[in-house]
């Protein structure tokens, strides 16, 4: 599932792509993947799992993330806010 023109994404797309991965690799049930929804507690996602995260949004966002800054990520809108913003999308 990789998107290679950054330009053409929405937010509501990316938002729909970080869903559809987080469902496909990491096993997350869906109807848990809402804005609000914390990464650890709700979600269920450990520190190997962030590792993981990481190399899942580079590979396919192609965008360079610094490890360091999922400490200030909490809740799925935090991860969202990240990735638009590293992609340079627009509201």
């Amino acid at each position: 599932m990789q998107h290679e023109n950054n330009k053409t994404l929405t937010e509501e797309m990316i938002i729909e792509i970080i869903n559809d991965f987080l469902e496909a690799e990491f096993e997350v049930d869906r109807s848990k993947i809402i804005p609000s929804a914390d990464l650890k507690s709700t979600l269920e996602l450990d520190s190997l799992d962030y590792i993981d995260l990481v190399v899942v949004m580079e590979k396919n966002l192609h965008i360079k993330v610094d490890p360091a800054d999922l400490i200030d990520i909490h809740s799925m809108q935090d991860l969202y806010n990240y990735v638009i913003s590293k992609m340079g999308i627009k509201a």
